[in-house]
This record gives C-alpha cells, sequence and structure tokens, in this order.
C-alpha cells in the first residue's frame, strides 16, 4: 500500500487539517505528520520550517508521496529537495513561499504584510492574533469565542513561528528531482495564485485548480480523487 505523509501548516494539527483525506485510508496508507508545538503536543518556543524539515525527512521512506498544506508545504519543498530518500512524488498545497515569486507584486505586498503581522503577533492577544492571520491568507474558518485550548496553543505556535518569506527553495535543485509534483491551489488569492505559478513552472510541475474552499483547499469536494489520480500515476510512472 502507497503512503501518503500528509504534513499540516499553521493553527490546527494534522487531524484537523486532513479530516476530509480519512476515505483515502481505503486506498493509501496515512501518515498524518504532528509538527512540533501544535495539539496534542506541547508547546514549544519557537517553530521553523528548517527544523522540521530535518525532522521530516527522519520520518521519510523510500517511495513516499509527500503532502503539505500551507506552511506545511514550504516544510514538504524543503524537505524532498534535501532528502537521500528517493520519494515516488510531491504535493503542495498553496504553500506561502513568497521567495519564489518575489518579483511579484502581490506576492512582495504579501511577503510584507507577514512580516508587519508577526512583529506584532507575540505581543497581541492570541485569538486577535489568529483572526487577522486567517484573513491575511484568505481562510473561510471563523474561530469560535474565546478560543478552545486546542485552538489557542495553535495560536500560540502560530504567533512563533518563523516567518515562511525567510524560506528559501532551491527551485533548480528540486526541480532536477525525477518524482513527479503536484501544485494545488484554490483560485481565492492572487499571492497564492502567483506563488503555485511560480512553482508549476520552475518545476514543471503538474497544477490542479480548486475555487470555493479558500485556503483549506483540500477540503474541496474534487481534492481526493485528484490527488489519488496524480499518485496512481505517479506510482505506475518509469523514472
Amino acid at each position: 500500500m502507497e503512503r501518503l505523509v500528509l504534513v499540516h501548516g499553521s493553527v490546527v494539527g494534522a487531524g484537523p487539517t486532513w479530516s476530509a483525506q480519512r476515505p483515502l485510508a481505503e486506498r493509501f496508507e496515512l501518515v498524518l505528520v504532528e509538527r512540533r508545538g501544535f495539539p496534542p503536543g506541547l508547546p514549544v518556543e519557537r517553530v521553523d520550517f528548517e527544523l522540521d524539515a530535518d525532522l521530516l525527512r527522519t520520518e521519510i521512506r523510500p517511495g513516499d508521496h509527500l503532502v503539505g498544506h500551507s506552511y506545511g508545504g514550504v516544510i514538504v519543498l524543503l524537505a524532498a529537495a534535501r532528502c537521500p530518500e528517493p520519494i515516488r512524488s510531491l504535493t503542495v498545497i498553496e504553500p506561502p513561499a513568497t521567495r519564489v515569486a518575489l518579483d511579484d507584486h502581490d506576492v512582495a505586498a504579501f511577503a510584507a504584510g507577514g512580516v508587519e503581522l508577526y512583529a506584532r503577533g507575540q505581543a497581541d492577544d492570541p485569538e486577535a492574533f489568529l483572526r487577522r492571520f486567517l484573513t491575511a491568507v484568505g481562510s473561510t474558518f471563523n474561530p469560535p469565542s474565546p478560543l478552545p485550548p486546542d485552538l489557542e496553543q495553535g495560536a500560540r505556535a502560530l504567533a512563533v513561528e518563523r516567518g515562511p518569506w525567510e524560506a528559501q527553495i532551491h527551485l533548480g535543485e528540486l526541480a532536477a528531482k525525477p518524482f513527479p509534483k503536484l501544485v494545488v491551489s484554490g483560485a481565492h488569492h492572487p499571492a497564492f495564485d502567483a506563488i503555485c505559478d511560480a512553482l508549476e513552472h520552475e518545476l514543471r510541475a503538474e497544477r490542479v485548480v480548486l475555487p470555493g474552499c479558500g485556503h483549506s483547499v483540500q477540503r474541496h469536494p474534487d481534492f481526493n480523487a485528484a490527488l489519488a489520480d496524480f499518485v496512481d500515476r505517479a506510482v505506475a510512472s518509469v523514472w
């Protein structure tokens, strides 16, 4: 059975992020990676995509299919480029890897807004910071007020994340890797569209656009079928 290694983004852990992917367990082994600092784990003082990418590399087995959402997409891009184990495929869903497209006005503004947002994050009330963050990334999630404990921990982890605008994705190195790549976006935010356009072009990746679910594109009713089809074709390909 093929292994799908699913890496969540910010705010919530693997279970809530990938709840819509549970039906895929009938066909694939789902490995839900719980990142440091997020429930059910303990809080941490700092969240860093570099450290998370290094930790992820220790969990990857030859032939795995890496799938990353948002900040998790940045992590899998880094891990896939460095991993000595031959993975089978790579899928990213709207990663905020702004450095790949800083020549685009919307991406540059998005990165600058992130710097300003995060600079205030640790001083803010967690709920207020979380709500501003969700608006910035185009999320449709409306958190309850007051925040339940798990969501408050996720908001505090968000506030101590290293900004993804600092991530240096070595596109040439990653493009040279022979495994297929898939970039998924939701057609809801010009910066994410431009980042995904750049990744599609530079990595010679396939592209799927699924509008209607904001930043949580993996919740789109057609996402599972698109991912399963991509994985099936990756398994069947020879490289």
